[in-house]
Protein backbone atom coordinates (compact mmCIF):
# COMPACT_ATOMS: atom_id res chain seq x y z
CA UNK A 1 0.00 0.00 0.00
CA UNK A 2 1.08 3.89 -0.43
CA UNK A 3 2.11 5.99 2.58
CA UNK A 4 0.47 9.73 1.28
CA UNK A 5 -1.90 11.62 2.90
CA UNK A 6 -4.69 10.16 0.12
CA UNK A 7 -3.80 6.59 0.90
CA UNK A 8 -4.28 7.16 4.32
CA UNK A 9 -7.90 8.38 4.14
CA UNK A 10 -9.09 5.65 1.78
CA UNK A 11 -7.92 3.18 4.21
CA UNK A 12 -9.83 4.66 6.65
CA UNK A 13 -12.81 4.81 4.03
CA UNK A 14 -12.27 1.35 2.95
CA UNK A 15 -12.15 -0.23 6.60
CA UNK A 16 -15.01 1.45 7.87
CA UNK A 17 -17.66 0.90 4.67
CA UNK A 18 -16.65 -2.32 4.90
CA UNK A 19 -17.55 -3.19 8.12
CA UNK A 20 -20.93 -0.80 7.74
CA UNK A 21 -21.54 -2.51 4.32
CA UNK A 22 -21.41 -6.55 5.85
CA UNK A 23 -23.68 -5.02 8.60
CA UNK A 24 -26.03 -3.83 6.31
CA UNK A 25 -26.09 -6.86 3.81
CA UNK A 26 -25.78 -9.35 7.22
CA UNK A 27 -27.53 -12.99 6.52
CA UNK A 28 -26.53 -12.47 2.61
CA UNK A 29 -24.01 -15.45 2.01
CA UNK A 30 -22.41 -14.56 -0.68
CA UNK A 31 -21.15 -11.43 0.36
CA UNK A 32 -17.77 -11.86 2.21
CA UNK A 33 -15.39 -9.75 3.77
CA UNK A 34 -13.53 -10.04 0.93
CA UNK A 35 -15.79 -9.76 -1.29
CA UNK A 36 -17.13 -6.80 0.23
CA UNK A 37 -13.48 -4.87 1.06
CA UNK A 38 -12.54 -5.27 -3.50
CA UNK A 39 -16.54 -3.48 -3.66
CA UNK A 40 -15.53 -0.71 -1.23
CA UNK A 41 -12.49 -0.20 -2.56
CA UNK A 42 -13.88 0.72 -6.17
CA UNK A 43 -16.08 2.90 -4.65
CA UNK A 44 -13.35 4.99 -2.78
CA UNK A 45 -12.00 4.71 -6.34
CA UNK A 46 -14.91 6.14 -7.95
CA UNK A 47 -15.36 8.87 -5.89
CA UNK A 48 -11.23 9.55 -5.64
CA UNK A 49 -11.57 10.08 -9.84
CA UNK A 50 -14.51 11.90 -9.00
CA UNK A 51 -13.06 14.70 -7.31
CA UNK A 52 -9.83 14.85 -9.05
CA UNK A 53 -12.04 15.25 -12.81
CA UNK A 54 -14.09 17.99 -10.97
CA UNK A 55 -11.91 20.72 -12.31
CA UNK A 56 -10.09 19.18 -15.26
CA UNK A 57 -6.64 19.75 -14.54
CA UNK A 58 -5.42 16.10 -13.80
CA UNK A 59 -2.09 17.75 -12.17
CA UNK A 60 0.73 15.11 -11.40
CA UNK A 61 0.26 15.77 -7.52
CA UNK A 62 -3.10 14.24 -7.91
CA UNK A 63 -2.41 11.31 -10.07
CA UNK A 64 0.68 10.43 -8.29
CA UNK A 65 -1.60 10.23 -5.07
CA UNK A 66 -4.02 8.39 -6.83
CA UNK A 67 -1.46 5.87 -8.13
CA UNK A 68 0.28 5.52 -4.34
CA UNK A 69 -3.15 5.07 -2.86
CA UNK A 70 -5.03 2.51 -5.41
CA UNK A 71 -2.27 1.08 -7.23
CA UNK A 72 -2.24 -2.19 -4.76
CA UNK A 73 -5.72 -1.97 -4.20
CA UNK A 74 -8.09 -4.46 -5.92
CA UNK A 75 -9.91 -1.75 -8.30
CA UNK A 76 -8.96 -3.37 -11.84
CA UNK A 77 -7.33 -1.74 -14.57
CA UNK A 78 -3.07 -2.04 -14.60
CA UNK A 79 -2.12 1.02 -12.16
CA UNK A 80 0.50 -0.95 -10.21
CA UNK A 81 2.90 0.07 -13.49
CA UNK A 82 1.34 3.10 -14.80
CA UNK A 83 2.22 6.92 -14.88
CA UNK A 84 0.82 10.04 -14.71
CA UNK A 85 1.06 10.35 -18.50
CA UNK A 86 -0.12 7.07 -18.46
CA UNK A 87 -3.34 7.74 -16.79
CA UNK A 88 -3.51 11.11 -19.09
CA UNK A 89 -3.57 9.17 -22.08
CA UNK A 90 -5.66 6.27 -21.75
CA UNK A 91 -8.32 9.38 -20.68
CA UNK A 92 -8.58 7.46 -17.74
CA UNK A 93 -10.43 10.20 -15.69
CA UNK A 94 -12.23 12.07 -18.61
CA UNK A 95 -15.66 12.02 -17.55
CA UNK A 96 -15.58 10.93 -13.92
CA UNK A 97 -17.19 14.19 -11.96
CA UNK A 98 -20.75 12.90 -13.39
CA UNK A 99 -20.39 10.11 -10.56
CA UNK A 100 -20.43 13.22 -7.98
CA UNK A 101 -24.00 13.94 -8.97
CA UNK A 102 -26.08 11.07 -7.81
CA UNK A 103 -25.97 8.69 -4.80
CA UNK A 104 -24.17 5.41 -5.74
CA UNK A 105 -25.57 2.39 -4.80
CA UNK A 106 -23.80 1.16 -2.15
CA UNK A 107 -24.79 4.47 -0.15
CA UNK A 108 -28.21 3.97 -0.97
CA UNK A 109 -28.13 0.87 0.67
CA UNK A 110 -26.44 2.15 3.45
CA UNK A 111 -29.27 4.70 4.01
CA UNK A 112 -31.92 1.94 3.31
CA UNK A 113 -30.50 0.26 6.38
CA UNK A 114 -30.45 2.91 8.17
CA UNK A 115 -34.33 3.34 7.28
CA UNK A 116 -35.10 -0.03 8.41
CA UNK A 117 -32.92 -0.39 11.41
CA UNK A 118 -32.32 3.27 12.87
CA UNK A 119 -28.57 2.96 12.45
CA UNK A 120 -25.98 5.36 11.50
CA UNK A 121 -23.90 3.33 8.64
CA UNK A 122 -24.63 6.23 5.98
CA UNK A 123 -23.15 8.58 8.11
CA UNK A 124 -20.16 6.83 8.66
CA UNK A 125 -19.74 6.03 4.88
CA UNK A 126 -20.68 10.34 4.38
CA UNK A 127 -17.93 11.24 7.04
CA UNK A 128 -14.96 9.30 5.35
CA UNK A 129 -16.19 10.11 1.44
CA UNK A 130 -15.71 14.15 2.84
CA UNK A 131 -12.01 12.99 4.16
CA UNK A 132 -10.86 11.58 0.73
CA UNK A 133 -12.41 14.60 -0.82
CA UNK A 134 -11.26 17.48 0.83
CA UNK A 135 -7.52 15.37 1.17
CA UNK A 136 -7.94 15.63 -3.26
CA UNK A 137 -8.86 18.84 -3.27
CA UNK A 138 -5.77 19.74 -0.61
CA UNK A 139 -2.81 18.51 -3.36
CA UNK A 140 -3.19 21.13 -5.73
CA UNK A 141 -1.29 24.12 -4.35
CA UNK A 142 -4.52 26.30 -4.98
CA UNK A 143 -7.74 24.52 -4.68
CA UNK A 144 -9.88 25.56 -7.82
CA UNK A 145 -13.45 26.72 -7.33
CA UNK A 146 -15.00 24.14 -9.14
CA UNK A 147 -13.34 21.64 -6.83
CA UNK A 148 -14.79 23.16 -3.69
CA UNK A 149 -18.66 23.12 -5.85
CA UNK A 150 -17.59 19.57 -6.06
CA UNK A 151 -17.55 19.16 -2.05
CA UNK A 152 -20.38 21.35 -1.91
CA UNK A 153 -22.24 19.33 -4.47
CA UNK A 154 -21.19 15.77 -2.61
CA UNK A 155 -21.70 17.01 0.88
CA UNK A 156 -25.52 18.23 -0.20
CA UNK A 157 -26.42 15.65 -1.95
CA UNK A 158 -25.18 12.76 1.13
CA UNK A 159 -26.14 15.01 4.16
CA UNK A 160 -29.86 15.41 2.60
CA UNK A 161 -30.17 11.06 2.38
CA UNK A 162 -28.31 10.91 5.75
CA UNK A 163 -30.72 12.98 7.58
CA UNK A 164 -33.46 11.83 5.76
CA UNK A 165 -32.83 8.20 7.18
CA UNK A 166 -32.19 9.47 10.85
CA UNK A 167 -35.69 11.11 10.90
CA UNK A 168 -37.44 8.25 9.90
CA UNK A 169 -40.85 7.59 12.27
CA UNK A 170 -40.18 4.58 14.60
CA UNK A 171 -36.48 5.91 15.46
CA UNK A 172 -36.31 5.86 19.52
CA UNK A 173 -33.95 8.39 19.38
CA UNK A 174 -30.58 9.61 18.04
CA UNK A 175 -28.56 7.28 15.82
CA UNK A 176 -26.01 5.97 17.28
CA UNK A 177 -22.56 7.33 16.40
CA UNK A 178 -24.17 10.91 15.70
CA UNK A 179 -23.00 14.19 17.44
CA UNK A 180 -26.65 14.38 18.56
CA UNK A 181 -26.21 10.44 20.05
CA UNK A 182 -23.40 11.61 21.66
CA UNK A 183 -25.10 15.13 23.37
CA UNK A 184 -27.76 12.36 24.88
CA UNK A 185 -25.74 9.42 26.20
CA UNK A 186 -23.29 11.92 27.66
CA UNK A 187 -22.86 11.06 31.67
CA UNK A 188 -21.00 14.05 32.75
CA UNK A 189 -22.53 17.60 32.57
CA UNK A 190 -21.72 20.09 29.57
CA UNK A 191 -18.12 21.97 30.41
CA UNK A 192 -18.69 25.38 30.52
CA UNK A 193 -16.29 25.73 26.87
CA UNK A 194 -17.04 21.82 24.96
CA UNK A 195 -14.37 23.08 22.65
CA UNK A 196 -14.64 23.00 18.58
CA UNK A 197 -17.53 21.77 17.56
CA UNK A 198 -18.17 18.63 14.15
CA UNK A 199 -17.43 20.84 11.30
CA UNK A 200 -20.77 18.94 9.39
CA UNK A 201 -22.81 19.39 12.65
CA UNK A 202 -22.08 23.47 12.33
CA UNK A 203 -23.08 23.15 8.76
CA UNK A 204 -26.10 21.72 8.90
CA UNK A 205 -27.14 24.38 11.77
CA UNK A 206 -26.37 26.82 8.97
CA UNK A 207 -28.45 24.78 6.41
CA UNK A 208 -31.66 24.56 8.42
CA UNK A 209 -32.13 28.11 8.34
CA UNK A 210 -35.13 29.19 6.23
CA UNK A 211 -33.69 30.38 3.18
CA UNK A 212 -30.58 32.25 2.32
CA UNK A 213 -29.60 29.47 -0.38
CA UNK A 214 -26.93 32.05 -1.74
CA UNK A 215 -25.68 32.41 1.54
CA UNK A 216 -25.73 29.11 2.45
CA UNK A 217 -23.37 28.43 -0.76
CA UNK A 218 -20.57 30.90 -0.17
CA UNK A 219 -20.34 30.16 3.37
CA UNK A 220 -19.93 26.08 2.25
CA UNK A 221 -17.06 27.24 0.21
CA UNK A 222 -15.35 29.02 2.40
CA UNK A 223 -15.68 26.42 4.79
CA UNK A 224 -14.12 23.38 2.32
CA UNK A 225 -11.39 26.45 1.43
CA UNK A 226 -9.91 26.48 4.68
CA UNK A 227 -10.79 23.14 5.78
CA UNK A 228 -8.44 22.14 2.50
CA UNK A 229 -5.71 24.74 4.08
CA UNK A 230 -6.40 23.16 7.10
CA UNK A 231 -5.02 19.88 5.93
CA UNK A 232 -2.19 21.17 3.84
CA UNK A 233 -0.56 22.96 7.13
CA UNK A 234 -0.90 19.05 8.86
CA UNK A 235 0.99 17.93 5.66
CA UNK A 236 3.57 20.77 5.81
CA UNK A 237 2.65 21.62 2.38
CA UNK A 238 2.33 25.47 1.92
CA UNK A 239 -1.23 26.93 2.49
CA UNK A 240 -2.64 30.58 0.68
CA UNK A 241 -2.25 33.36 2.32
CA UNK A 242 -5.61 34.59 2.88
CA UNK A 243 -8.06 37.33 4.21
CA UNK A 244 -10.45 36.04 6.68
CA UNK A 245 -12.19 39.14 7.26
CA UNK A 246 -15.96 39.72 5.52
CA UNK A 247 -18.25 42.18 4.07
CA UNK A 248 -22.01 41.36 5.12
CA UNK A 249 -24.68 43.40 2.94
CA UNK A 250 -28.55 43.59 2.45
CA UNK A 251 -31.01 44.86 4.84
CA UNK A 252 -31.81 44.29 8.32
CA UNK A 253 -33.28 41.07 10.03
CA UNK A 254 -31.66 39.37 7.12
CA UNK A 255 -29.67 37.07 9.40
CA UNK A 256 -26.72 38.36 9.24
CA UNK A 257 -26.14 38.31 12.54
CA UNK A 258 -26.95 35.14 12.80
CA UNK A 259 -24.59 33.51 10.23
CA UNK A 260 -21.86 35.34 11.50
CA UNK A 261 -22.09 33.52 15.00
CA UNK A 262 -21.69 30.34 13.08
CA UNK A 263 -18.94 31.33 10.95
CA UNK A 264 -17.28 32.15 14.43
CA UNK A 265 -17.53 28.99 15.35
CA UNK A 266 -16.39 27.16 11.97
CA UNK A 267 -13.35 29.59 11.78
CA UNK A 268 -12.77 28.15 15.10
CA UNK A 269 -13.37 24.46 14.40
CA UNK A 270 -11.19 24.69 11.70
CA UNK A 271 -8.15 26.37 13.69
CA UNK A 272 -8.34 29.80 12.38
CA UNK A 273 -9.48 31.36 15.90
CA UNK A 274 -9.07 29.75 19.52
CA UNK A 275 -12.32 30.64 21.01
CA UNK A 276 -14.88 31.61 18.28
CA UNK A 277 -16.82 33.87 20.06
CA UNK A 278 -19.06 37.04 18.56
CA UNK A 279 -18.35 40.71 19.49
CA UNK A 280 -21.08 42.86 18.11
CA UNK A 281 -21.00 46.32 17.86
CA UNK A 282 -22.07 49.58 16.28
CA UNK A 283 -20.64 52.97 15.86
CA UNK A 284 -21.80 53.97 19.39
CA UNK A 285 -19.82 51.39 20.55
CA UNK A 286 -16.77 52.77 18.34
CA UNK A 287 -16.97 55.99 18.68
CA UNK A 288 -16.13 58.46 21.19
CA UNK A 289 -16.92 62.61 21.83
CA UNK A 290 -13.62 63.68 22.70
CA UNK A 291 -10.50 63.91 20.86
CA UNK A 292 -7.91 60.99 21.91
CA UNK A 293 -10.88 58.99 23.13
CA UNK A 294 -12.17 56.54 20.10
CA UNK A 295 -8.93 55.01 19.50
CA UNK A 296 -8.53 53.14 22.69
CA UNK A 297 -12.63 52.49 22.53
CA UNK A 298 -11.72 50.39 19.15
CA UNK A 299 -8.69 49.02 20.95
CA UNK A 300 -11.25 48.04 23.67
CA UNK A 301 -13.31 46.27 21.22
CA UNK A 302 -10.66 44.16 19.48
CA UNK A 303 -9.49 43.37 23.07
CA UNK A 304 -12.89 41.89 23.54
CA UNK A 305 -12.56 39.95 20.56
CA UNK A 306 -9.53 38.57 20.74
CA UNK A 307 -9.24 35.39 19.21
CA UNK A 308 -12.91 35.49 18.16
CA UNK A 309 -14.97 37.52 15.79
CA UNK A 310 -15.79 41.28 15.61
CA UNK A 311 -18.87 42.16 14.11
CA UNK A 312 -19.24 45.77 13.47
CA UNK A 313 -23.05 46.45 12.37
CA UNK A 314 -23.89 49.11 10.46
CA UNK A 315 -20.58 49.76 9.92
CA UNK A 316 -21.03 52.55 6.90
CA UNK A 317 -21.97 55.00 9.62
CA UNK A 318 -18.42 55.36 10.45
CA UNK A 319 -17.96 57.12 7.40
CA UNK A 320 -20.42 59.71 7.67
CA UNK A 321 -19.65 63.63 8.66
CA UNK A 322 -16.97 65.42 7.49
CA UNK A 323 -13.30 64.92 7.98
CA UNK A 324 -12.89 65.63 11.58
CA UNK A 325 -15.76 63.32 12.65
CA UNK A 326 -14.58 60.91 14.88
CA UNK A 327 -15.62 58.21 12.85
CA UNK A 328 -12.87 58.57 10.70
CA UNK A 329 -10.56 58.04 13.20
CA UNK A 330 -12.31 54.67 14.40
CA UNK A 331 -11.94 53.80 10.68
CA UNK A 332 -8.25 54.71 10.96
CA UNK A 333 -7.77 52.34 14.30
CA UNK A 334 -9.85 49.49 12.61
CA UNK A 335 -7.45 49.46 9.70
CA UNK A 336 -4.24 49.34 12.35
CA UNK A 337 -5.65 46.50 14.42
CA UNK A 338 -6.41 44.09 11.24
CA UNK A 339 -3.18 44.00 10.73
CA UNK A 340 -1.27 44.42 13.58
CA UNK A 341 -3.57 41.12 14.95
CA UNK A 342 -4.78 39.80 11.64
CA UNK A 343 -3.83 36.47 13.01
CA UNK A 344 -5.80 37.04 16.48
CA UNK A 345 -9.03 38.78 15.26
CA UNK A 346 -11.41 38.23 12.37
CA UNK A 347 -13.90 41.50 11.51
CA UNK A 348 -16.71 41.25 9.55
CA UNK A 349 -18.88 44.62 8.82
CA UNK A 350 -22.76 44.79 7.86
CA UNK A 351 -24.73 47.20 6.24
CA UNK A 352 -26.84 48.17 3.52
CA UNK A 353 -24.83 47.60 0.09
CA UNK A 354 -24.62 51.17 -1.49
CA UNK A 355 -23.24 52.73 1.91
CA UNK A 356 -21.11 49.34 2.29
CA UNK A 357 -19.25 50.46 -0.92
CA UNK A 358 -18.93 54.10 0.46
CA UNK A 359 -17.73 52.66 3.53
CA UNK A 360 -14.69 50.47 1.93
CA UNK A 361 -13.36 53.78 -0.15
CA UNK A 362 -12.91 55.51 3.13
CA UNK A 363 -9.36 54.25 3.95
CA UNK A 364 -6.91 53.18 1.06
CA UNK A 365 -6.64 50.09 3.30
CA UNK A 366 -9.98 48.82 3.86
CA UNK A 367 -11.26 47.37 0.55
CA UNK A 368 -7.86 44.90 -0.10
CA UNK A 369 -8.48 43.60 3.18
CA UNK A 370 -11.83 42.07 2.03
CA UNK A 371 -11.63 39.90 -0.57
CA UNK A 372 -14.97 38.42 0.00
CA UNK A 373 -18.62 40.15 0.25
CA UNK A 374 -21.82 37.86 1.12
CA UNK A 375 -25.18 39.43 0.07
CA UNK A 376 -28.08 38.91 2.10
CA UNK A 377 -31.20 39.18 0.21
CA UNK A 378 -34.32 40.09 1.46
CA UNK A 379 -36.72 36.61 2.48
CA UNK A 380 -39.85 36.56 0.03
CA UNK A 381 -43.39 36.57 1.74
CA UNK A 382 -43.38 32.31 1.96
CA UNK A 383 -39.67 32.54 3.86
CA UNK A 384 -40.83 35.16 5.91
CA UNK A 385 -43.72 32.85 7.06
CA UNK A 386 -41.98 30.29 7.65
CA UNK A 387 -40.32 32.10 9.95
CA UNK A 388 -42.97 33.70 11.42
CA UNK A 389 -44.33 29.76 11.90
CA UNK A 390 -41.39 28.76 13.59
CA UNK A 391 -40.87 30.98 16.03
CA UNK A 392 -44.71 30.10 17.13
CA UNK A 393 -43.92 26.74 17.36
CA UNK A 394 -41.32 27.45 19.50
CA UNK A 395 -43.88 29.50 21.86
CA UNK A 396 -46.05 26.94 21.75
CA UNK A 397 -48.83 28.81 19.06
CA UNK A 398 -50.42 28.19 16.06
CA UNK A 399 -51.41 30.24 13.38
CA UNK A 400 -54.43 29.38 11.77
CA UNK A 401 -55.78 29.77 7.67
CA UNK A 402 -57.03 32.62 8.60
CA UNK A 403 -53.72 33.84 10.46
CA UNK A 404 -51.60 33.08 7.97
CA UNK A 405 -53.28 34.49 4.91
CA UNK A 406 -53.53 37.46 7.24
CA UNK A 407 -49.90 37.56 7.57
CA UNK A 408 -48.81 36.82 3.94
CA UNK A 409 -51.42 40.11 3.38
CA UNK A 410 -49.76 42.89 5.39
CA UNK A 411 -45.76 40.92 4.00
CA UNK A 412 -47.16 41.35 0.46
CA UNK A 413 -48.54 45.14 1.50
CA UNK A 414 -44.88 46.07 3.12
CA UNK A 415 -42.42 47.91 0.82
CA UNK A 416 -39.64 45.89 0.06
CA UNK A 417 -37.25 49.12 -0.15
CA UNK A 418 -33.94 49.51 1.71
CA UNK A 419 -34.91 49.65 5.08
CA UNK A 420 -37.36 46.65 4.64
CA UNK A 421 -37.39 44.54 8.49
CA UNK A 422 -37.51 41.20 6.88
CA UNK A 423 -37.34 38.84 10.02
CA UNK A 424 -37.46 41.77 12.39
CA UNK A 425 -41.06 42.27 10.48
CA UNK A 426 -42.26 38.93 11.28
CA UNK A 427 -40.81 38.93 14.88
CA UNK A 428 -42.98 42.36 15.23
CA UNK A 429 -46.30 41.03 13.85
CA UNK A 430 -45.83 37.86 15.71
CA UNK A 431 -45.28 40.02 18.87
CA UNK A 432 -48.36 42.10 18.33
CA UNK A 433 -50.47 39.44 17.45
CA UNK A 434 -49.87 37.41 20.84
CA UNK A 435 -50.37 40.85 22.56
CA UNK A 436 -53.89 41.22 20.77
CA UNK A 437 -54.76 37.08 21.04
CA UNK A 438 -54.19 37.82 25.18
CA UNK A 439 -56.38 40.49 24.71
CA UNK A 440 -58.96 38.50 23.11
CA UNK A 441 -58.69 35.76 25.72
CA UNK A 442 -59.26 37.71 28.66
CA UNK A 443 -62.33 39.50 27.03
CA UNK A 444 -64.27 36.21 26.83
CA UNK A 445 -64.67 36.19 30.55
CA UNK A 446 -64.41 32.58 30.43
CA UNK A 447 -61.51 29.35 31.37
CA UNK A 448 -60.03 29.35 28.04
CA UNK A 449 -58.97 25.83 26.63
CA UNK A 450 -55.66 25.16 25.97
CA UNK A 451 -56.18 25.57 21.76
CA UNK A 452 -57.62 28.72 22.65
CA UNK A 453 -54.54 29.81 24.70
CA UNK A 454 -52.20 28.74 21.89
CA UNK A 455 -54.21 29.47 18.48
CA UNK A 456 -53.47 32.50 16.99
CA UNK A 457 -56.65 33.94 14.49
CA UNK A 458 -56.40 36.75 11.55
CA UNK A 459 -58.05 39.37 14.24
CA UNK A 460 -55.19 39.12 16.53
CA UNK A 461 -53.07 40.49 14.12
CA UNK A 462 -52.46 44.35 13.26
CA UNK A 463 -54.76 45.67 10.53
CA UNK A 464 -51.44 47.63 8.94
CA UNK A 465 -47.87 47.03 9.70
CA UNK A 466 -47.64 50.52 9.78
CA UNK A 467 -48.92 50.51 13.13
CA UNK A 468 -46.16 48.65 14.82
CA UNK A 469 -44.12 50.39 16.93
Amino acid sequence: MGTGPLDAVVGAFVDEVTDALLTAASGVDFLGREEATRLVSVEAYHLATAMIDADGRHTDAELESLLDAFADRPVGGDLALSTPADLRERSMLSGRAAWLGTNSEMFSILVGSDERTGGALARRYYDRALDVAHVVVSLDAVPAQAELEAISTLRNRMITAVRGAEQQPGRTGAAPGTAAAAVATAAAPAEEDPGPEPLEDLLAELDELVGLTAVKHRVHLVADFLRVQQLRAERDLPRMETSYHLVFTGNPGTGKTTVARLLARIYRTLGVLERGHLVEVDRSGLVAGFVGQTAPLVTARFDEADQGMLFIDEAYTLARGNENDFGREAIDQVVKLMEDRRDRVVLVVAGYSGEMATFLDANPGLRSRFPTVIDFPDYSTDELVEIVVRLGERQRYELDDGAVTRLRELLDAAPRTQGFGNARLGRNLFEAAVANHASRVIRTGSDPTTDELTTLVAEDLPTDSEELP
